[in-house]
């Protein structure tokens, strides 16, 4: 029997990771988004920072539509169609290419908010929400997702404050905004090999801390190659060394 061919570093499997952050209004996603990319950037590892709605330029167009609340009219139902069909653009474009490549993807929502913000406040049906994140996600789940736990009052402060006008949810009343932080909560403790939870009221410096000590323990002890480039057959290993990683940590997709 003639020998097994070493695998080529062509062929060899990504080793791309999918890290999705949720939480409610004025959590302080978008700024721990940022601190994370620069955290693994510095280790050299090649990142994607994306969002949802959005992501890909078909779902950014989707997304200022279910933004500004002109799906609405439709009902609940048509909004949550609207959101899905987002997200199959995002994953097809965004995510699984990037994650095909062996990059860290960072996304700003995932699932968890379609859960939270169209199924737990009663308005979706849950069969329905389950259904459609069964065909718009199928088997592409995240590997890690980072709850920002934060009051609604302080949440809504908090987005109050940035200057900017509310958009379709932020408009929504308190109890909305209460059944979608429970529902964050539910599903981080019916999933807690996905899920950590930490307290957004705390320092930004100190949540960062938290947030490095979980994606260190869970993806970057032990394993130097994690969301490094992989190299073509043929490569040497001092040209791959010299090449650096591309830059995309600072950008969100597209």
């Amino acid at each position: 029997m003639a020998p097994a061919m070493p695998q080529s570093q062509e062929s060899a499997p990504a080793k791309g990771r999918f890290i999705t952050f949720e939480g409610g209004e004025g959590s302080g996603k978008s700024t721990q988004v940022q601190r994370l990319l620069s955290k693994l950037a510095a280790r050299g590892i090649e990142t994607v920072a994306t969002r949802e709605p959005g992501g890909s330029p078909e779902a950014e167009r989707l997304r200022r539509l279910l933004l500004s609340g002109a799906i609405a009219p439709l009902g609940a139902d048509a909004e949550a169609i609207v959101f899905a069909a987002a997200r199959i653009d995002h994953l097809d474009k965004t995510i699984r290419p990037a994650l095909e490549e062996g990059c860290f993807v960072i996304c700003d929502r995932f699932i968890d908010s379609t859960r939270a913000y169209q199924g737990a406040t009663g308005k979706v049906d849950a069969s329905l929400i389950a259904d459609l994140e069964k065909v718009a996600a199928g088997e592409t789940m995240p590997d890690l997702t980072i709850v920002l736990d934060v009051p609604v009052d302080i949440g809504l402060e908090r987005a109050r404050g940035r200057g900017e006008g509310a958009d379709r949810f932020e408009q929504e009343q308190k109890a909305f905004h209460e059944a979608v932080r429970q529902s964050f909560l539910e599903t981080a403790k019916s999933e807690p090999q996905r899920c950590i939870v930490i307290d957004a009221t705390q320092p930004a410096e100190k949540i960062e801390q938290q947030i490095w000590r979980a994606v260190e323990k869970r993806f970057l002890k032990g394993d130097e190659d994690v969301g490094k480039p992989r190299r073509k057959a043929g490569a040497s290993a001092a040209k791959a060394a010299k090449r650096p990683p591309r830059k995309k940590s600072g950008k969100i997709a597209p």
